[in-house]
């Protein structure tokens, strides 16, 4: 089917939301772990209603499909074409759970057939995408919220309007960290494309690959065609808190370095990284570890794992994870304010589908508590941050002329890809 012809279709139908009192038909995209999660979510919200799923793996959506009959008692309608999904007059709203690179393609095609958009994090594969994708829901009056949870959680809220009511002084820094063991992925030979996969269709917005196990399932987050690292993975959402922490929105300049150290894998990306960003009289600090390691003061374990942020102030620091937040004040770090994760947010994606729910039905995007424009802003930061790490090389960025000072290289690597027909993002 040719795109236009696709759109042009789709442009014709006005579907919306449903009365506010109605249940939201729900259409899920992207059958992975993280898809099946979804579905699992939607079923405990009364608002809500998984109607239909797409897959490019039929074996998935047979799998959900199980899923949803056992958690809602109807059969949803399945689907291999997301495309088809957007013509479905029952579908008000999708839900994106597909690879990196096919989230801003997916939620441009979504809002252009009158869906409103819940999108998995990172919102974009690179900063081009993350424009396009504003501007598509800025266009057609959709509600797009990013999945980054943490701005739905009660005591991150509270956090945060402690740092910007001067809880900790004048904060001169915020350094998160994502210290999550990730073992090598190994190495896998190029085979036939398996029964039931569309691998076509997988690939999208990427360039053609053939196929191995590695670039399919989970390890496609660490290739460069369709991830972004695990400062793109895990890494974003502390990056958005620290951004949210900081009260700011894209630096002045950007430096990262690193490696993929230990592991001789098929792995691109790498599992130890480091990015600096420069706010002028305030720094961001990230940190990427996927090996054995310890941890830092305030942020505790998590198993082998140690993810969080922490805020530095004139006064003192705050310690912010998911399990709760805690001050410490003065040279002498005594114990301050202190908040710990509420009982009641069982699980921090309901909240945040929620949230999207209440947007659905008001129409008002201030409703949303991670809007396309704030999950694009703090995705930017892990594009900035890879395209340092890749040239090897400081960046200035002008975030008024949307591009590298001085850098043609990273310019580039900012904008379009070369998308294959008819998968094309503009």
């Amino acid at each position: 089917m040719e795109r236009r012809t696709f759109l042009l279709g789709a442009g014709l139908v006005s579907l919306g939301a449903r009365a506010a009192n109605d249940t939201v038909g729900i259409g899920v995209i992207g059958l992975g772990g993280r898809g099946r999660d979804h579905l699992k979510y939607y079923s405990k919200i009364p608002e809500a209603r998984v109607v239909a799923i797409c897959d490019v793996n039929q074996a998935q959506t047979e799998r959900a499909t199980q899923i949803v009959q056992k958690l809602q008692g109807n059969t949803p309608q399945a689907y291999q074409d997301l495309r088809k999904l957007f013509a479905d007059k029952n579908v008000d709203a999708v839900s994106i759970a597909t690879p990196n690179h096919w989230h801003a393609l997916a939620t441009i095609w979504a809002c252009q057939a009158g869906k409103d958009v819940y999108c998995e994090k990172p919102a974009c594969y690179n900063l081009f995408e993350g424009r396009a994708m504003e501007a598509a829901a800025r266009a057609s009056g959709r509600m797009v919220q990013i999945g980054m949870q943490s701005r739905s959680l009660t005591h991150k809220q509270k956090a945060m309007e402690l740092l910007a009511n001067g809880a900790i002084g004048q904060i001169y820094m915020a350094r998160g960290i994502c210290f999550k063991r990730r073992p090598s992925i190994g190495r896998t030979p190029v085979e036939p494309v398996p029964a039931g996969l569309d691998w076509d269709m997988f690939l999208g917005p990427a360039p053609m690959r053939e196929y191995t196990k590695n670039r399919y399932q989970y390890n496609w987050h660490w290739f460069w065609d369709t991830g972004n690292g695990d400062i793109g993975n895990q890494g974003i959402h502390e990056m958005d808190v620290a951004r949210w922490g900081l009260g700011r929105g894209l630096p002045k300049g950007v430096v990262s370095t690193g490696g993929k150290f230990v592991y001789d894998d098929d792995q691109e990306t790498p599992n130890t990284q480091i990015a600096t960003f420069d706010y002028g009289n305030a720094e961001l600090v990230f940190e990427v570890r996927g090996l054995n390691t310890g941890g830092e003061p305030g942020i505790p374990a998590s198993g082998p794992n140690f993810i969080g942020v922490t805020f530095f102030g004139s006064k003192g620091f705050m310690a912010v994870d998911e399990h709760a937040f805690q001050i410490f004040l003065g040279d002498k770090r005594e114990p301050g304010e202190m908040m710990k994760h509420s009982e009641t947010e069982i699980d921090d994606t309901i909240p945040h589908m929620t949230n999207f729910l209440k947007a659905v039905k008001s129409r008002n995007t201030a409703d949303l508590a991670a809007d396309v424009s704030i999950g694009t802003t703090s995705a930017a930061l892990v594009h900035m941050a890879n395209i340092s790490y890749r040239l090897g090389r400081k960046l200035q960025y002008d975030s008024v002329a949307g591009n590298f000072v001085g850098d043609a290289d990273a310019t580039a690597m900012s904008t379009r890809r070369e998308y294959r027909s008819p998968y094309i993002v503009s």
